[in-house]
């Protein structure tokens, strides 16, 4: 997945396809490359890097052709490569296709296709999509095998696919993965993202899931996957070039915030359905090398950085737990300098967003020359932490643009508990609590969905405190590690001091420091330890301290000592994290813009350390 742009029309398509192409590099990506129809053949180039790599392969060729789609990649199933990357092929060489999403079943489909003689030359799951159209495409015209092939595909899509024997139209699809279509005069451009459209035109159609169009210079028709016309209204795109890469958001880290529930489905979507299915102990895809080994670890260690420690430090109290596997979480920066034991039975596990970060990276060198088994949470396919260890999961959040991270935060919480899902079924855990977290998580991104339609409450609370210049945060259990990261965010975004706490260590030490002007922010739903947390919060108010409350819906009791309460639902409580460090996010995000800060690109920091 990544960026997706393609033109039909009285121009050469190549210049506009570049364009595009610029235009969506700020969404991240490791590779591009480009398809245009030219004297009744299919032309394509790719290069790994940068946009400019393709540009300088193109050099000074003529492309006269106006017709074509092109790509930038961000790696989900097999690593950076020109053969990998965008657009791909059939066997022929006759339909090309770029595609955003995930397909779920591609390995089930992948294996009948080769029974029918189909030769792949990749390793994702994109491909497939080319080979299934290619098939269909032997009995039936180019629309009706686009829908066939559709019609068996298990995930998301956003698709632009052309055809040399049909080489007056483009086809584009949408289920799960964004794709607009622009209005030109006599040209259509179709992309993942308004930001590579909006120079062209501001006429634009929104597709639904579910939906397809076959384009051509003279029109274009929308239909169903039943085939059915659809009627769409034309919009009008009132965006600037730089407020369409935000997608209407004022800042990168607001959308991320918002996009959270998507990039949870689909750091779910064909893993934690496994857990409902199946009886015995399902092994997650990127694991399935070392399950022999994972059967007989005695103990985990969690080496991370930042918000991926305190992602972490969760994972330590679910596995613990759960799976009932002694775990530790360590700072990476101070995990060689203690000379740690470990053994064969020992996984270290490292998470990181960028999967580049230099002192979880020496960390898992040094866990692998002591004989433990490595393994990776990563956000980045092919980077160098996905590359050392000896397996591991990977987010699927997207290219997180915003310094402070959000989404990758959650996402890495989704990999965790279906770890602990998967330890837990190969121990004590039973079919029916598997089942039931499972089920659980699969509501998390509705739960998510709610909390956020209630962020300008969360804005006026940030308003109410943005004169504040510190605050103490603090949780018990599973919303401990919550608490520390509601504090680095805020700090990270706004500059000003905040501590996290457990909720039972503010006695001793912490209190001393609370007055009027020293805000709480108390994370407190109705769970285990929810009458200890109580307790903590009247302390802080017999003292004249503020406090904010994160709260469980219908809870009254909490309204009558804390100054102010952002309500989330109720869910397992081993996954309160996800719900209760969205208010948080949004809590810094807007009491950052308050005070007037830049907040996707805060002072001193980087987005990835790749330095000790």
């Amino acid at each position: 997945m990544c960026g997706i742009i393609a033109y039909i029309g009285k121009q050469k398509a190549v210049p506009i396809l570049l364009e595009g192409l610029r235009q969506l590099e700020y969404r991240g990506y490791d590779s591009a490359g480009i398809s245009v129809i030219q004297n009744e053949k299919i032309i394509t180039l790719k290069a790994v890097g940068k946009v400019v790599e393709l540009q300088n392969k193109i050099g000074e060729r003529d492309f006269s052709g106006k017709i074509g789609i092109a790509h930038t990649r961000w790696a989900t199933h097999g690593k950076p490569s020109d053969k990998n990357s965008h657009p791909h092929g059939d066997c022929e060489g006759n339909i090309f296709l770029v595609h955003n999403g995930i397909i779920e079943n591609y390995q089930e489909l992948k294996n009948i296709l080769i029974k029918k003689k189909h030769r792949f030359v990749s390793e994702t799951d994109s491909e497939v999509l080319a080979h299934l159209i290619e098939e269909f495409n032997k009995k039936s015209d180019f629309k009706k095998s686009v829908l066939e092939a559709l019609k068996l595909i298990r995930g998301t899509y956003g698709l632009a696919i052309i055809n040399k024997n049909e080489p007056d139209k483009i086809i584009i699809a949408r289920n799960g993965s964004p794709l607009i279509l622009g209005i030109g005069k006599d040209e259509f451009i179709v992309a993942s993202d308004a930001s590579a459209i909006v120079r062209h035109t501001d006429k634009v159609i929104y597709l639904d899931d579910g939906e397809m169009a076959q384009i051509s210079v003279d029109g274009f028709e929308i239909i169903n996957i039943k085939n059915k016309i659809v009627s769409k209204e034309i919009s009008k795109l009132n965006w600037t070039l730089e407020e369409s890469k935000k997608g209407g958001f004022p800042h990168f880290m607001l959308k991320e915030i918002f996009e959270q529930p998507e990039v949870i489905r689909n750091a779910m979507r064909g893993r934690a359905e496994r857990f409902l299915l199946e009886n015995s102990a399902p092994i997650l895809g990127g694991l399935r090398a070392v399950e022999k080994r994972l059967r007989k670890i005695k103990k985990i260690i969690i080496v991370a950085c930042g918000t991926s420690y305190y992602s972490g430090l969760v994972g330590e109290y679910i596995l613990e737990e759960y799976a009932g596997i002694p775990t530790e979480v360590e700072y990476a920066s101070e995990f060689r300098y203690r000379k740690p034991i470990l053994d064969s039975s020992t996984a270290v596990v490292a998470i990181s967003q960028s999967g580049e970060t230099a002192d979880t990276l020496a960390a898992i060198r040094e866990a692998k020359n002591k004989g433990a088994l490595t393994l990776g949470i990563v956000n980045v396919v092919g980077s160098t932490i996905a590359r050392e260890t000896d397996a591991g999961t990977h987010t699927l959040s997207g290219p997180e643009i915003g310094v402070a991270s959000t989404k990758a935060f959650t996402t890495q919480l989704v990999v965790l508990v279906l770890w602990t899902l998967m330890l837990g079924r190969q121990r004590t855990m039973s079919n029916v609590m598997s089942k039931r977290i499972a089920q659980e998580l699969k509501n998390i991104s509705k739960f998510i969905e709610g909390i956020l339609k209630k962020s300008k409450e969360i804005q006026k609370i940030a308003k109410k405190y943005s004169s504040a210049k510190d605050f103490l945060y603090l949780g018990r259990k599973y919303n401990f590690p919550i608490a520390l990261e509601g504090a680095l965010k805020i700090k990270e975004i706004s500059y000003v001091h905040a501590e996290g706490y457990p909720t039972g260590e503010m006695k001793h030490g912490p209190i001393a420091l609370i007055d009027e002007n020293f805000p709480s922010i108390f994370i407190c739903p109705k769970d285990s330890v929810y009458e200890k947390n109580l307790s903590g919060m009247q302390e802080i108010k017999a003292r004249g301290g503020k406090i904010i409350a994160i709260a469980t819906m219908g809870d009254k009791e909490i309204g009558k000592i804390a100054d102010d309460v952002i309500y989330i639902p109720k869910t397992l409580e081993m996954l309160t994290p996800f719900v209760s460090v969205i208010p948080l996010q949004l809590f810094a995000y807007y009491f950052g813009v308050a005070k007037g800060y830049d907040v996707d690109k805060p002072r001193n920091l980087a987005k990835s350390v790749t330095v000790e």
